[in-house]
């Protein structure tokens, strides 16, 4: 088996389970079977089942994670086919992403407290909200963990994905900027891949609230945690 030893087998299943995630998401229609939910408890498996270490799987499962940045960055295409609508409607979604940035830090800091979370763990989930290549910025800055820091991303964004259309239909939000800028400013890169799905501005507009929350969370987290604390 020594083909392990090379970045060929975390590459190679870590595509072949996203691509049985999609064709049982696809199948089933259904937002809790979301792919990356799959890909992932297919991976912990398989690695546990052969006794696989991660630093093993990991040597091609980073290839992966090198192009997240890439893949973020090509989210701006649609958004530069509405930058007209962006320019009339600039003041309130840059508010709303403020305030979207301010309630996520608040709210986990807050509820850390109420369940006892206390030191590293608790500053690692202050960023959860934002894209993991920043997130991990962000918590390795602050004094936060950035592996648990880039595992609560990921489920952020997954939880994100899977109920934010169902939040949407019990508050009655039906306008097309409003609904992406929030899946953008609370679930990031996966957040927005539903959007997406949803409509091209809904999509544009997550685009926008990937980028904008990014950097003001940059800024706002380590002054706002400073004052909380």
């Amino acid at each position: 088996m020594a083909y392990l030893d090379t970045p060929i087998f975390g590459f190679v299943i870590s595509i072949i389970a996203f691509q049985i995630g999609l064709f049982i998401n696809k199948k089933t229609k259904k937002a809790i079977f979301n792919p990356l939910i799959i890909a992932i408890g297919l991976i912990i498996i398989l690695l546990a089942y052969f006794d696989i270490d991660y630093e093993v799987y990991n040597k091609g499962g980073s290839i992966i994670t090198f192009f997240l940045g890439p893949a973020t960055v090509v989210l701006a295409v649609p958004l530069y086919k509405q930058i007209e609508r962006l320019k009339s409607s600039g003041v309130p979604v840059l508010v709303g992403i403020i305030v979207g940035c301010t309630t996520s830090i608040v709210s986990i800091f807050y509820l850390s407290k109420l369940f006892g979370l206390t030191g590293p763990v608790s500053i690692s989930l202050i960023p959860k909200s934002v894209t993991a290549a920043i997130s991990s910025e962000i918590s390795a800055q602050i004094g936060g963990i950035p592996a648990l820091t880039v595992a609560m991303t990921i489920l952020t964004g997954i939880i994100g994905n899977v109920i934010g259309s169902y939040i949407f239909k019990v508050f009655r939000i039906h306008d097309e900027i409003a609904v992406g800028i929030a899946m953008g400013t609370a679930a990031h890169a996966v957040g927005t891949a539903k959007a997406i799905e949803l409509g091209e501005v809904q999509g544009a507009m997550g685009s926008l609230g990937i980028s904008v929350a990014g950097l003001i969370t940059v800024f706002l987290a380590p002054w706002l945690l400073q004052i909380l604390t």
